[in-house]
């Protein structure tokens, strides 16, 4: 039997009792229905994980005893940071996911001049919310022991001046260049457009910012799929994607 991973923000320690949060307990004892003395594995996003037993299951709260601590990595070598144009309904859900499970290490969300989705005030906290607990629960999936950084959407402009990545990709289908003709590097910023990609003023601005265009291959690829063949090519040339 599969033992489940559950996410606990906070502080861990060893051989002590914690309550899990009103997500985590809702998971574990509603959605999983696990009883007093099953077992499961708690990470807090720190790296490594802890094994541990359920010790109390109330009706809103549940509390784990914890085990000795693993410290154990499956972080890639290579950082990277992905810019994504925000784009409308599931999309956007799935690249994260998609995203996570691949390895990136950082995530911006941005509004673009094609970006036809409208969050502001409330309505973006609620769903930067909503983003962050897709990355936890994709981690608690592929057994990521370190959460994604999530950062708070910015408009493209506001993003590019911030990068400090060794490579930077801008994907286009309208160039040659490919990633088989670039020297690995240690960390790669890699931006994509919403529905309909990056305007042609944005793709100059990121050539302003020593972003090179990449393409992938002759085909356009959507939104929601051109995030997810970049970073598997990025790290299976120069991170922990097996061939």
């Amino acid at each position: 039997m599969r033992v489940p991973r559950i996410f606990s923000g906070g502080p861990l320690a060893p051989n002590s009792r914690v309550e899990l949060d009103e997500n985590a307990s809702r998971h574990v004892g509603r959605v999983l229905r696990m009883q007093v003395g099953r077992g499961l594995v708690l990470f807090n996003g720190e790296g490594g994980e802890y094994p541990a037993t359920i010790a109390e299951v109330g009706k809103k709260r549940v509390s784990v005893d914890l085990g000795e601590f693993q410290d154990c990595e499956r972080e890639s070598p290579l950082s990277i940071h992905l810019g994504i144009g925000i784009s409308r309904g599931e999309r956007m859900d799935w690249v994260l996911q998609k995203a996570t499970e691949l390895g990136v290490s950082q995530i911006t969300p941005l509004f673009t001049e094609r970006t036809e989705v409208k969050l502001t005030g409330p309505r973006l906290d609620k769903k930067h919310n909503h983003w962050q607990q897709i990355l936890i629960s994709a981690c608690e999936q592929c057994q990521r022991n370190r959460l994604p950084q999530l950062n708070t959407a910015l408009t493209f402009n506001q993003w590019l001046p911030a990068i400090t990545e060794a490579a930077r990709f801008v994907l286009h289908h309208r160039t040659e260049q490919s990633l088989a003709q670039q020297p690995p590097p240690s960390s790669v910023a890699l931006v994509i457009g919403p529905e309909g990609g990056l305007s042609a003023d944005e793709i100059a601005r990121c050539g302003e910012y020593q972003f090179q265009p990449l393409a992938l291959g002759p085909r356009v690829l959507r939104t929601e799929t051109a995030p997810i063949a970049a970073i598997s090519v990025l790290q299976y040339l120069w991170g922990d994607l097996a061939g």
